[in-house]
């Protein structure tokens, strides 16, 4: 199970990676196309919804990767059982939450879908489409979570600490800037 939901994680991730480029390339192919003169109608629109995949795709693999906003200042100056008790509470509260927005957003997509929304602009879609990467990321993100707070009650250290400790290990602190 744990190579199976690393894998997700990780695929998530590429996929996040794969619309930055993408939002890239429609950018600069959309420049020089208006500078010889063709129209670029919906390239906007486009990369609008490629910005909210990676987004939402991206979640959960930064999570796990410990590259989230955390308050480990805190954590870290307490003992390690009143660490781990903040740890549970933090995870849960954090569960909870993203539990109930990846339930919202599926209720406003699914309406989204049951009431045949379309796009307003010049790309002419059923809005559910670009709007599943909300979804699937949510509920990505809420499995993380739920992972991360089985593998606190259990014991473990959790793989966003441990991610960062590798790192530190390794004497990169970049992503601590």
């Amino acid at each position: 199970m744990r190579k199976t939901l690393d894998w997700i994680y990780d695929a998530a991730g590429y996929l996040a990676a794969f619309f930055v480029f993408a939002i890239f390339a429609i950018m600069v192919i959309g420049s020089a196309m208006r500078e010889m003169g063709f129209r670029t109608g919906g390239s906007t629109e486009v990369a609008a919804w490629m910005t909210a995949g990676a987004a939402f795709f991206g979640l959960a693999h930064t999570f796990k990767h410990g590259d989230f906003v955390r308050v480990g200042l805190l954590l870290e100056s307490l003992n390690p059982k009143m660490r781990r008790a903040f740890e549970v509470l933090s995870l849960s509260i954090a569960t909870a939450f993203v539990g109930y927005m990846t339930y919202a957003v599926t209720v406003f997509v699914y309406n989204n879908y049951q009431y045949h929304e379309m796009a307003g602009g010049l790309v002419v879609i059923p809005l559910w489409i670009p709007q599943m990467s909300l979804v699937i990321g949510s509920a990505l993100l809420f499995v993380a979570f739920i992972d991360e707070l089985v593998l606190v009650l259990m014991g473990r250290i959790p793989t966003y600490v441990r991610a960062v400790e590798e790192r530190h290990a390794r004497g990169d602190f970049s992503e601590d800037v």
